[in-house]
């Protein structure tokens, strides 16, 4: 095992964070851990995570849950495609007899299970040499080869040829190399002003005059879209409908629409004339940004939006018309 490894995995025994999924190999809270860690920082994965756990604590509980329970408990997470995928996974493995499989490439072939997590869940659960490479693995091997724009090919060949070394040498477990690269690039080899001072394998990288520069960011690009939506307050509360599609299947919100004309739409759907404007708000994804306008209209029957897994975009929307109500029934100065 080269010195760049060794020295790495004896500060990763020192100085990792104690989290709760550390040390865990059971392959489900794995998976859980990876899956909210995907596009959720740290401080805010650990209470869903336990709070997931409490509410699902086996593989099999997932599985003999209703959808709308596991999106629930899911609520402000976000990214809710990966608590459908990993709802669908239970019920698929359960349904296959209860066991995962031990490699990254037959991971693969479960719902939402891609590269990365593949590598991570097999690699930490099941001990499979593989190399797992996340956003923190690319910028830490950027930097120790002073690569500026590494291709994806170029940092996995490099993050295999590692593990190769380390499986040679019949020491640590993959997982923990896995980890320990993570966990550097997580807590010290940061995106802006890194602690190169601090950097256990410092003498090592090539890039730590200019760290800045490794590796050159990528050009981030959102789709814009105009959307329009429609409150429709009964005497009971809000109506709403379960949503469908890969963004925000599955949960429940607003009457919504994109588009010219969208107002007219939904008008007509809901066999109404006219609707009150309340205002707008601007909600981002990933690769997407929004415009909601927001109108509001009586209809004859609603529920209480807090029994309905929602959105963070539907929470907004409902803030903002619950903001027009209280504003309407304050006294004039």
């Amino acid at each position: 095992m080269s010195s760049v490894q060794t020295v790495l995995l004896e500060w990763f025994r020192q100085h990792q964070r104690k989290l709760p999924w550390r040390g865990v190999t059971d392959p489900y809270k794995v998976l859980l851990s990876e899956v909210l860690l995907q596009q959720t920082r740290v401080e805010q994965a650990i209470p869903y995570y336990e709070r997931f756990l409490e509410r699902f604590p086996s593989l099999e509980a997932l599985s003999r849950a209703d959808q709308e329970d596991v999106l629930k408990v899911w609520q402000g997470c976000g990214y809710y495609a990966r608590a459908r995928n990993l709802h669908r996974l239970a019920q698929q493995v359960v349904a296959a007899g209860g066991v995962f499989p031990r490699t990254s490439s037959a991971l693969r072939a479960l719902p939402g299970i891609g590269p990365y997590t593949a590598a991570a869940l097999a690699s930490i659960a099941f001990g499979e040499p593989v190399a797992a490479v996340d956003g923190n693995v690319r910028r830490v091997l950027s930097r120790w080869y002073a690569w500026e724009k590494p291709t994806a090919g170029q940092i996995q060949q490099a993050a295999e040829a590692l593990m190769a070394g380390l499986a040679q040498s019949q020491g640590p477990s993959p997982g923990d190399w896995n980890q320990a690269l993570m966990e550097l690039g997580a807590t010290v080899c940061l995106p802006k002003n890194p602690a190169c001072g601090r950097c256990p394998v410092a003498r090592f990288c090539l890039g730590q005059a200019a760290p800045e520069r490794y590796p050159g960011a990528k050009e981030r690009k959102q789709r814009r879209l105009e959307l329009t939506a429609l409150v429709l307050q009964g005497p009971g509360g809000v109506y709403l409908e379960q949503r469908q599609g890969p963004i925000l299947g599955g949960l429940w919100g607003v009457p919504m629409e994109e588009g010219p004309r969208a107002l007219a739409r939904l008008l007509a759907r809901f066999g109404l004339e006219r609707a009150e404007r309340l205002g707008s708000l601007r909600h981002e994804f990933t690769h997407r940004k929004l415009h909601i306008e927001v109108y509001r209209a009586p209809w004859v029957a609603g529920e209480n939006p807090a029994s309905r897994p929602l959105s963070r975009l539907d929470q907004k929307i409902l803030a903002l018309v619950e903001a027009n109500l209280s504003s309407q029934h304050s006294p004039a100065g």
